[in-house]
This record gives structure tokens, C-alpha cells and sequence, in this order.
């Protein structure tokens, strides 16, 4: 941790409003831009999905599930995977507590990844989640979605990630990402947002109680000490986060 001076309390007041007003700046700014994504343009969603989920099959529509509006996060669990990504998983911690509130806002939450239901259960299981998450499997929608991408768009050099070409050395064939729906009155979807990398962190609510602290997120490297939650106590031979 980086020295700090010790003041008397006066000084120290004055530095912390000095830096309110900082913090005031950033929030109008953040005000202004999330205004600026509600006003984006929607792209209309006419191609049919296919996901499995607990209950039987359904499509987009469905995972609605009555509401006008739908969150989906692309979980970076694919086929055969033996657990889900790290971050992805350090995200997904943040998911169960907000569902009901969103819910009660005419907004439904899903995860989709590709892997087959069954390997999504059991995952779910070991992590004790309840959010709900469903199969894209042998579906396009997250490739879609700029979330999984062909063997072959990687070994092209680059793939389309976060709106940018990006190089193959910094992607994999699946990434994580977020992306919003609506519904209208007549049953038509529309894509309203996408995000992905760091575009997403303000959900990460421990990291955002982290920065508050003197040491911030403590990382060497982006997300390095972060692991799965049921292997901090191994964490040393714990598999490091896919997501930085």
C-alpha cells in the first residue's frame, strides 16, 4: 500500500470534500451516459432461438417470462467444460439477490451458455445458485451475440469483440458478455444493448466495495486473485479467471 499523510480532522474534511466533488463530476457524467444508452437504436431480433431450460424448451420470447424486458448474460460455460469460467463465476455470485428486485421492475434475468442443461445443473449445483440460466446448446445465439466464436474466425486472426476487431492472441472461442432485449406490445424482440469486458465490472459489486478501501482490488493482473468461491481455501492451485 502506497504511503499516506495523517492529518489533522479539518484537513482531512477538506480532502474528502475536494474529492466529493470529483466524485459528483463522475456521477453526472455517468447520469449523462446511461441516458445516452436508453436512446441508442434497437436492432430487431427475427432469427428463432431455441434454449432448454428446467421447465422444457422455449424461445426468446419466452425467457421473458411475461415482462417486457430481458437481461441475458453470456456465461462462458461451453460443452464439456468441467466448471464454468472464473470470472463468469465470480459475477454470477452477484446475480441471485437482484433477480427478484428486477423482476418487480418488468424486467426478467437469464444466463445462457452453450453447454447442454444437464452440465449447466450440475454446475449450478456445486455453486448454489438459484438465477435462472438455461442452454444455448447447438443454438447460434450467443455466437450471435459476439460471444462465441468459430475455430475458424479465430485461426482468420481476429473476431468481432466489444464492437472491434479484435486479435485471436486476446479472445477465445468463448467470451463473456451482456445483452438486452424488449418486447412489444405486438410480440416483436429487440436487441437494445450489448456490453462486454470491462464494460460490465459495475456489476461486480465486491469489486465496487473494494475500490472504496485503501488497497483497492489488490489485483497483480486483472481478476488474479480471484477464484471460484468454494476454492479460496486452495486457492493457489485454483484455476486463475478466464476473464481478464
Amino acid at each position: 500500500m502506497i504511503p499516506h499523510a495523517v492529518v489533522s480532522r479539518e484537513e482531512w474534511h477538506a480532502a474528502q470534500a475536494a474529492h466529493l466533488r470529483r466524485e459528483k463530476e463522475l456521477t453526472r457524467l455517468r447520469d449523462q451516459v446511461l441516458a445516452e444508452r436508453r436512446a441508442l437504436p434497437w436492432l430487431r431480433v427475427d432469427k428463432p432461438y431455441r434454449f432448454e431450460t428446467p421447465q422444457g424448451p422455449t424461445d426468446l420470447a419466452g425467457l421473458f417470462g411475461g415482462r417486457s424486458q430481458l437481461i441475458v448474460y453470456h456465461f462462458m460455460l461451453a460443452p464439456g467444460w468441467e466448471a464454468g469460467c472464473v470470472g463468469c463465476s465470480f459475477l454470477a455470485d452477484h446475480f441471485d439477490g437482484t433477480v427478484a428486485h428486477l423482476n418487480s421492475r418488468d424486467v426478467s434475468f437469464a444466463a445462457v451458455s452453450r453447454a447442454p442443461l444437464a452440465e449447466i445443473e450440475a454446475y449450478r449445483a456445486r455453486m448454489g445458485w438459484r438465477f435462472p440460466w438455461v442452454s444455448s446448446f447447438g443454438s447460434d445465439f450467443n455466437h450471435d451475440h459476439q460471444a462465441t466464436f468459430t475455430p475458424e474466425e479465430l485461426a482468420s486472426g481476429q473476431v468481432f469483440y466489444n464492437f472491434r476487431m479484435t486479435p485471436s492472441a486476446e479472445a477465445h472461442d468463448e467470451l463473456h458478455g451482456l445483452s438486452v432485449f424488449v418486447r412489444d406490445e405486438a410480440g416483436a424482440v429487440f436487441r437494445t444493448h450489448s456490453s462486454y469486458a470491462r464494460g460490465n465490472e459495475d456489476m461486480l459489486t465486491t469489486f465496487m466495495l473494494m475500490d472504496r478501501t485503501p488497497r483497492g482490488r489488490n489485483e497483480e493482473g486483472t481478476m488474479s486473485w480471484v477464484r471460484r468461491h468454494d476454492e479460496y481455501a486452495g486457492a493457489a492451485s485454483a484455476t486463475p479467471s478466464c476473464c481478464g
